[in-house]
This record gives C-alpha cells, structure tokens and sequence, in this order.
C-alpha cells in the first residue's frame, strides 16, 4: 500500500485505502456498458477512469440534445394544450 495513500492528512481526515480505490473501480466497471459487455474481466483501473469519463460525456451529450428537442416540442405546442400539460407533468 501507498505510504500516501495510508497516512492520515493534517485536518485528521483519512484517505481512501487501496482495497476501497479497487472496489469502487470494480463498481464503476459494472456500470459502464463499453467494458462491462467485454468478454475479458482484465480491464485496468486506469481504462475504467478513462471510459468512465467518456461515458459521462456522452450522458452530458445526450441529456443537451433531449434538453434541446424538449426546447423545440414546447415551442411548437400551445401552452395551455393537453399535450403541454402532460410534458409539464412529466417534467416535474
């Protein structure tokens, strides 16, 4: 284990262990659909971190698009329609 990763900082507070970067990494594993539909278990630590944020980035893509298409159906819709009561609904 890290020397580093084991002392304590001067606020008191701990820093995490090696066991806890490996089971958080193996989490995050499980909840990325790149490697988690790969056949071989052997991906490194560093290739989840590097696909976990290209995964986020891509959610953040995809969420600015919906927003985007959601911008555009409420501007086509009369506010006081059926239709735009049901997508107010769903948004809250």
């Amino acid at each position: 284990m890290s020397s580093r990763r084991s002392r304590q900082s001067t606020a008191g507070v701990s820093r995490i262990s090696d066991d806890q970067i490996i089971e958080l990494v193996s989490k995050l594993r499980q909840l990325l659909p790149e490697i988690r539909d790969r056949r071989s278990d052997k991906v490194s630590a560093s290739k989840v971190l590097q696909e976990t944020c290209n995964y986020i980035r891509s959610l953040h893509r995809e969420v600015d698009d919906l927003s985007e298409r959601l911008s555009q159906l409420l501007a086509t819709i009369d506010a006081d329609s059926a239709e735009a009561a049901i997508i107010r609904s769903l948004i809250m």
